[in-house]
């Protein structure tokens, strides 16, 4: 069995301004369970940069290890990638950016990956505003391990095995807000006419920008009792609103009822458009985000949608203000100035 695409394509395949057709930015074929909620996310992620004319040679690709890290090598096979070890994603992300800055930044992660024994980079990377897509697949399961729950399995959930789990569920979504995160949207990875605009918004987003996508194990968490299922999930989701991406100059002219809905313009003049906001919420107020978190957990509900955004001009690169330019293009004299200009350095610490 071939794990390696064919690569003819109809000739008419709708292209991109920059020429590309959607297949360009494919990668291999899946090895997944069929059916697997993740697929349907690189599924996203490839519509996602086509519609939005990204080069796929100027996006790095990071992930650990699990189900959901595998998935790079299905999405994107153009472009750069780094497959970490188990929850370690993050500082490499940290690392790669800071050396350069120009490329954009996808990183893709699990609920064990990023819940469990990565959850101490991602706090770092959330709280430092690394300037880059963060997206959890989250299962609520250890898929590759035969289906043990993760820290994102909710209280009273039955796993495949018929064990109930006792203990307190990880809300992702809850925790990048409570730690700063400027960006944070939750999704269904069956509902792709909601993620690939999230998607795009969040790769529009100076700083970093975290989305927790529910995406259902077909094989281990599918069962009913399960809250990470497809039923489950499509039987308590709650959107916050229904979305569009409108890119940067491009003109608008569907007309809404006023009243309903909100436009949130991203740094480079782009637009995400909430049309029906949820009673209550306000996406760019903080405390209303954390109480419609709240409100959907008390309720069993699953929140989808852009959860919270708020402007930032503080990513990582302001705060230690690095220089403009990737290190991999500095010449040996702008890395080493010379003798002179170390004295000089020297006496200013005297």
């Amino acid at each position: 069995m071939s794990y390696v695409r064919p690569k003819f394509r109809h000739p008419l395949l709708p292209t991109n301004d920059l020429g590309y057709t959607a297949s360009d930015y494919e990668g291999s074929l899946s090895t997944l369970c069929a059916g697997c909620g993740h697929d349907s996310i690189s599924a996203a992620i490839v519509q996602a940069c086509f519609e939005m004319n990204i080069e796929p040679h100027k996006v790095a690709k990071l992930s650990g290890i699990g189900c959901s890290s595998k998935t790079p090598a299905y999405f994107l096979g153009q472009s750069h990638g780094f497959n970490t070890v188990h929850g370690r994603m993050p500082s490499v992300a940290t690392g790669a950016n800071l050396a350069n800055r120009d490329l954009i930044y996808l990183g893709v992660s699990g609920d064990g990956d990023t819940a469990s024994i990565g959850m101490g980079q991602f706090v770092h990377a959330v709280r430092r505003n690394l300037n880059m897509v963060y997206i959890v697949m989250n299962n609520g399961c250890y898929g590759l391990t035969k289906g043990q729950d993760s820290a994102t399995a909710d209280r009273g959930s039955k796993s495949k095995a018929g064990s109930v789990n006792p203990f307190e569920s990880i809300d992702l979504c809850g925790l990048a807000l409570e730690l700063g995160a400027t960006f944070v949207g939750q999704s269904f990875s069956g509902d792709k006419t909601q993620l690939i605009p999230l998607i795009k918004a969040a790769m529009n987003h100076i700083g970093f920008a975290f989305l927790n996508v529910i995406s259902p194990c077909v094989t281990f968490n599918n069962n009913v009792g399960s809250t990470k299922s497809y039923d489950y999930v499509r039987q308590h989701m709650e959107a916050t609103s229904t979305m569009d991406f409108v890119p940067m100059q491009t003109e608008i002219t569907a007309t809404y009822d006023a009243g309903t809905d909100a436009a949130i313009t991203l740094h480079d003049g782009s637009l995400v458009h909430l049309h029906k906001l949820a009673e209550g919420w306000d996406p760019s107020n903080r405390m209303s985000a954390i109480q419609a978190l709240q409100h959907a957990r008390n309720d069993a509900k699953v929140l989808t949608g852009l959860i919270y955004y708020g402007a930032t001009d503080t990513e990582l690169h302001e705060v230690l203000n690095t220089s403009d330019r990737p290190l991999n293009s500095l010449k040996e004299n702008e890395l080493c100035p010379g003798k002179a200009k170390l004295e000089e350095i020297n006496k200013g610490l005297r």
